[in-house]
């Protein structure tokens, strides 16, 4: 089934925290205003990027509260309610709606290494709990594991399995989705270096790290794909490009947090097992957000 806000610029959001290590509210408030300013089409709430990993439920409930009244339906949202366990994830997922979610982002269960047949269990079991699109979310680098795309395009039979966030790195995988998937289902880029080739491939948007540093860029990039405009597009990915790397020369969101509080948007902080960005990480996002000048 094709939802039609499934498409176009969406930020992986961080979640900002103070020395005490609990949500800074006030930070958040602040990045919700961003996005609003630049027209970003949707948010994921409490994901990788959101480190959903060690927040508690209500904490997630508070910062889809907050995310849902502050933007009062100019942006779509998205939950993270991913899980290595069945139950907890569907748990998760059939509390979306009551949070305010447009749609539930839903990771590859992560370390348990499931076989493609469990994947399908896992997330036909979690469809069923919810009335919501569900976005199959796929990043074999963090979960070691792959959704292959036959067992995409298996799911997408699935009446509210809308889209996936690919972001295995593999082109070629890509494409192949692309082409099995029914033409209405939303095939999200989730790896910032690729987004114009994928997007070129037929992407219906990007659930975009980047985003969160040059969220006005990133709109304009999907616009200009949207146009068929691809020398725009092109013209702003490679500007983009260094920024896109940059994200990720250290574990995501180190380098996302670390851009941010260099911007002033946030205080640097994260919870353990993740730490702060070292100094040349600090020198090298320096040193791109002079070359773009004001970002936004």
């Amino acid at each position: 089934m094709g939802i039609g806000f499934l498409r176009g610029s969406w930020v992986a959001i961080i979640t900002p925290f103070n020395k005490n290590l609990r949500v800074d509210f006030d930070a958040w408030n602040r990045l919700l205003d961003l996005h609003l300013a630049v027209g970003t089409d949707g948010i994921v709430v409490c994901g990788t990027t959101g480190e959903g990993a060690t927040l508690e439920l209500e904490e997630k409930r508070e910062l889809m509260k907050i995310a849902r009244k502050k933007t009062n339906g100019l942006i779509n949202l998205m939950f993270g309610a991913g899980s290595n366990d069945t139950t907890q994830a569907c748990i998760q997922a059939s509390e979306a709606a009551s949070m305010g979610a447009d749609a539930i982002l839903s990771v590859t269960p992560y370390y348990n290494k499931p076989p493609q047949n469990g994947l399908i269990t896992h997330f036909k079991s979690i469809a069923e709990v919810t009335e919501l699109p569900v976005v199959l979310y796929n990043v074999p680098s963090r979960t070691g594991c792959n959704l292959l795309p036959e067992t995409v395009a298996e799911l997408a039979q699935v009446k509210n399995i809308c889209g996936i966030k690919e972001a295995s790195g593999n082109l070629d995988q890509v494409q192949q989705i692309i082409s099995l998937v029914p033409e209405d289902f939303s095939v999200f880029s989730g790896e910032d270096a690729l987004n114009l080739p994928i997007m070129i491939c037929g992407a219906t948007g990007t659930i975009s790290v980047t985003a969160n540093v040059a969220p006005d860029l990133m709109k304009h990039f999907n616009d200009a794909c949207k146009r068929n405009d691809w020398e725009k597009a092109k013209s702003i990915h490679y500007k983009l490009l260094p920024l896109h790397k940059a994200m990720f020369v250290e574990t995501n969101p180190l380098p996302a947090k670390a851009a941010l509080s260099e911007i002033g948007l946030i205080s640097e902080y994260t919870r353990p097992p993740l730490c702060n960005a070292d100094s040349k990480t600090h020198k090298l996002l320096k040193k791109i957000i002079s070359s773009f000048g004001e970002m936004s």
